[in-house]
């Protein structure tokens, strides 16, 4: 449908250069913009891959290249309600983004992923799960994990799988995608500088699965009060998973067992102490999560159980660094969010300095500090958040607050504050922007600080 449209693509980064390179497969006329007025257009013609050629464009986009734009393709990042793409728009451009244009060219199927936190454990085990079955060549794993879908997409078979990340910013631009099975781990207050209402990301989150039918399934949070009610609605078929309460139908914690009840009877599938590798109830969820997808896409229980028994914590979500002088380190840098933060602190059993702060992503903050629950010895605070935090923490009785004005001097003064036997957490329930490229960089950082630290 795009081939031979002038498709305009607004974004340079990795993922504005997969859908060129996927648009000149579909032989479009290919415009590349980026607002930077810091990028040369040169700069970004070196960015695509042999063989793509774009239009590229920088700074003020030229009112004749917004009037000859027949579809518009924005990357995660740009919002959909900025002038331009009002404009385009109301003016019948067609306005998609990285994961509609890569939907189209899908061959085979696809598992979609969504919610505010959990998404990269739960995408990351549900991939190892596919690929133990299918084999590496048939699996393939995309989306906000950092993989940009049209980069894979060429690749896909009718007989191979997709497993999709993917972020309310990359759904608000879906219009055709339809994944066979999807899961909505949670819904909790995130990116409302962007939604700008709790009811807006909301529908975002929900569009996963708004081209599902019956025929397919939407796994669900019984405990999240949002997922739950979705589920009345939900145009695909509801499977629930719960870590409180025993479900009359799916999957749920018996103490610490996941157990599996369907039509009245009951499989006692795993122990989380005994049989996984990761820390935590949220990540109890994320395993039962990953069981009902892997289900839901015809993988055998033993195959699923094997990889869940081997399948190791993700990077950056609170990761072990390392033990230097009896002070246990842990990177939790995709605590990006109060709510995944909350996971974070919940999962130390020591004394913990704690680094908070960052991008000020308009929540807050009185949730997580009332989980520290006496853990917290020092709460470290960076960024543009440090003040907000330091208030609210400060209304809620704690005192023991330190400020750091760079990165090096916040981990410098964990390392003196910490004691043997204490744990320094990079957990900031914030965003890494400002300070950091993402919070990758950021995780990053603080693992070859720690790393480089005598033993």
């Amino acid at each position: 449908m795009l081939e031979g449209q002038k498709c305009l693509i607004i974004g340079s980064g990795i993922s504005g250069i997969g859908a060129a390179q996927l648009l000149s497969h579909f032989h479009a006329e290919i415009m590349l913009y980026d607002s930077n007025e810091k990028l040369s257009p040169e700069e970004i013609a070196a960015k695509l891959p042999k063989g793509v050629h774009a239009k590229c464009i920088t700074g003020e986009l030229p009112e004749t290249i917004e009037k000859e734009t027949q579809a518009l393709i924005l990357s995660p990042g740009v919002p959909t309600d900025i002038p331009l793409v009002v404009r385009m728009r109301e003016r019948g451009v067609f306005v998609l983004g990285e994961i509609e244009l890569a939907y189209l060219a899908e061959k085979g199927t696809v598992a979609a992923v969504t919610g505010t936190n959990g998404k990269t454990t739960t995408t990351t085990l549900l991939g190892e799960i596919m690929k133990a079955y299918l084999g590496e060549e048939k699996a393939f794993v995309v989306g906000n994990i950092g993989n940009p879908y049209t980069l894979e997409v060429l690749k896909s078979t009718p007989d191979s799988v997709t497993v999709g990340e993917l972020s309310s910013f990359q759904l608000e631009t879906i219009h055709s995608f339809r994944p066979h099975v999807s899961a909505i781990l949670n819904v909790t207050p995130d990116h409302l500088n962007r939604h700008h209402t709790m009811e807006a990301y909301i529908q975002a989150k929900e569009a996963v699965a708004k081209n599902q039918t019956k025929e397919d399934l939407c796994v669900l949070n019984y405990e999240n009060e949002y997922t739950r009610e979705f589920g009345k609605r939900c145009p695909a078929r509801p499977v629930y998973f719960s870590s409180a309460r025993e479900l009359t139908e799916g999957y749920f914690l018996r103490g610490t067992r996941i157990i599996r009840r369907f039509n009245g009877v009951e499989t006692d599938l795993m122990d989380i102490r005994k049989d996984m590798n990761l820390v935590g109830i949220h990540n109890a969820e994320n395993v039962m999560a990953g069981i009902a997808m892997a289900e839901g896409m015809g993988v055998p229980m033993d195959v699923i159980l094997r990889v869940i028994k081997e399948f190791k914590a993700v990077e950056h979500r609170i990761e072990y660094v390392a033990t230097k002088k009896g002070v246990i380190y842990y990177n939790d840098s995709k605590g990006t969010n109060p709510d995944a933060a909350i996971q974070g602190i919940k999962a130390m059993d020591r004394p913990t300095i704690l680094i908070g702060g960052g991008y000020d992503k308009q929540n807050t903050y009185d949730e997580w500090i009332e989980s520290f629950d006496g853990k917290v010895k020092w709460l470290v605070l960076i960024g543009q958040t440090r003040e907000k935090i330091a208030d609210c923490a400060r209304a809620h009785g704690i005192t023991q607050i330190k400020f750091a004005d760079t990165y090096d001097e916040c981990l410098q003064l964990c390392t003196s504050l910490a004691e043997p036997g204490d744990a320094v957490l990079l957990s900031p329930a914030c965003a890494s922007w400002g300070m950091f490229p993402n919070y990758e960089t950021r995780g990053r950082m603080f693992k070859d600080y720690v790393n480089a630290l005598p033993d």
